[in-house]
Parts: structure tokens; C-alpha cells; sequence
């Protein structure tokens, strides 16, 4: 189990080939909330944040490596990426059968992503305005949440294998403000069920979750967009599994990008057909003009 002994704001390290990843800490409401991030990345005044969040049970050190594609070209896309740390593994996110702690005891993950926002602000002077998040399975979860409760401070987001709760399932409160959002879900998905139903895990519940048609098309409503979405193919660069995926996006002038990557017969994991988070920086670039 990850231990939250680091006193507030101590540093660790470990170095890679490519990056030195740090660990640092944030006190908030009593509870020290880890994040890590490459202090070695060079960025001028301006840069992007982007939040890239493990899954239910994950750690930031183990699943920074993910992203390592992108955080090798953070410089040159003028980037920060920060790795934060759920609670004792979990997040507070958006569904209430969730047993996990943190939900359980109600950690305040809107102070912590704030705080972690004013932080990089002071360190390296961030647009605030290009502030993203990403997340894998309850990280897709924890993305969701910072969408549904503080658009205010959040640009866009990239759900992956993750839908959203089911109404009775759902104890966030929306904000409903129009957001640009990105979702990546696989249909042969046994935890995350691409056809909505319960999520099936080792060691907490966590309930049921809509379809992933339903949370396309909640977020798609909310940004303004009516009829069928355009449909593509994304580019297979991996032609020897039976992986397909296909690219529903709703994509109109004054309203924000809705986009679905549906992977044929894909699973609860990661792709090697395409790197995804090389994919949703490709989002969310696509959005800072607007």
C-alpha cells in the first residue's frame, strides 16, 4: 500500500534515462496529497498543465511511465505534466457506491487540484486558461468530476476506459458548463462495461456506470451538438490483433469538441494500436484556439 509519510512539500526522486521524476506533497484539509512531476522539463511562461491520472489501486511513480512519449516532447509542446496521487490509492471521484476512503471520508479533490494549479502557476508561470486532465479507468473517473464540478479551471478533459455513473450512482453535482471531452472506451471492456452496467473490481465497490453512448451523448447535449456525430477510422498501426477504432466526433464552430475513440474489441488496458496520450494532447491542442 502507498504510504503518505512525505511531510508537506518534502521532495524525492527518481531518475530515469530521459526524466527525473520528483514527488511532492500539498497539505490539504489535513491530509498530505502527493503529485509527481519531471522538475528536469524546461518550459517558458505560458506552458500548458496537464493532470495524468492513474486508476483505482495505481500510484503516479508506477504509471508516469505511460506517458513517457509525451513527457519526452513536454519542452518542445511547452508542457508541464503532473502526476497526481489519489488518496490511499483511490479517488474521490463521482460514484457513490465507491467504498474506496476517500470517498468515503469525502477528500476535498477540488482544493487539492486547485492548490496544485496555484503551485505550478507560482513555479512556472502555467496559463491558467490551458489547464487539462486525463485519466485512466477511476483516473477517466477523477477527469470526469474535475469536468462536472470546476470547468472554471479546467480547459478540457480525456476519459479513458471509463463512463460516467449512473444517475443513482452519481453523488457529484454538476456544474453544467459546456466542456471539450474525449472519450476512449473498449467494447470487450469487462471492468468498465462499454454497454453501461457494473464495474467489476478486486477489493472495493464501486456501482454502475451509463453506457458509453449515454456518456458520449451527455457531454455532446451539453455542449450544444444535435444530429450524428462524423465518423473516421483512426489510422491501425498495429495490423496484426483484431484492434479497430473508430472516431465519432461532433466538431462545430462555437461549441466544444465531443469526440468517442471506440476500440473494437478492445479490453481495460492500454492500447498499442495508438498511444493515447499522444492522442489527447492532439485534443486538447485542438482546443486551445477556441
Amino acid at each position: 500500500m502507498f504510504k503518505y509519510v512525505l511531510p508537506a512539500l518534502l521532495l524525492s526522486s527518481i531518475v530515469t534515462a530521459k526524466a527525473q521524476l520528483v514527488s511532492d506533497s500539498l497539505l490539504i484539509e489535513g491530509h498530505q496529497r502527493v503529485f509527481v512531476y519531471d522538475k528536469s522539463v524546461k518550459v517558458k511562461p505560458g506552458a500548458s498543465l496537464v493532470f495524468v491520472m492513474h486508476g483505482s489501486g495505481g500510484e503516479p511513480m508506477g504509471f508516469a511511465p505511460r506517458a513517457a512519449k509525451l513527457q519526452a516532447r513536454a519542452e518542445a509542446e511547452n508542457l508541464v505534466l503532473v502526476y497526481p496521487a489519489g488518496y490511499k490509492r483511490y479517488w474521490n471521484e463521482c460514484r457513490k457506491a465507491s467504498t474506496a476512503v476517500a470517498n468515503t471520508e469525502n477528500l476535498n479533490e477540488e482544493a487539492f487540484f486547485s492548490a496544485m494549479i496555484d503551485l505550478f502557476f507560482k513555479k512556472y508561470k502555467i496559463n491558467k486558461a490551458h489547464v487539462f486532465a486525463t485519466g485512466f479507468s477511476g483516473g477517466g473517473h477523477m477527469s470526469y468530476k474535475l469536468a462536472l464540478t470546476m470547468p472554471g479551471k479546467i480547459k478540457a478533459i480525456s476519459a479513458i476506459v471509463a463512463n460516467l455513473p449512473t444517475d443513482e450512482n452519481m453523488d457529484c453535482t454538476p456544474v453544467n458548463v459546456p466542456l471539450p471531452v474525449m472519450i476512449t472506451n473498449g467494447t470487450a471492456d469487462a471492468t468498465n462495461p462499454y454497454n453501461g452496467g457494473e464495474v467489476k473490481t478486486v477489493g472495493v465497490t464501486l456501482g454502475h456506470v451509463r453506457a458509453t453512448d449515454q456518456s458520449f451523448q451527455y457531454w455532446a447535449k451539453l455542449d450544444g451538438h444535435t444530429g450524428e456525430p462524423t465518423k473516421s477510422m483512426v489510422p491501425d498501426a498495429n495490423p496484426n490483433n483484431d484492434i479497430a477504432i473508430e472516431k465519432y466526433t461532433y466538431q462545430k464552430k462555437g461549441k466544444p469538441e465531443v469526440t468517442l475513440l471506440k476500440v473494437i474489441n478492445g479490453k481495460h488496458e492500454f492500447l498499442t494500436d495508438i498511444d493515447v496520450f499522444e492522442e489527447t494532447w492532439a485534443f486538447f491542442k485542438r482546443q486551445m484556439g477556441k
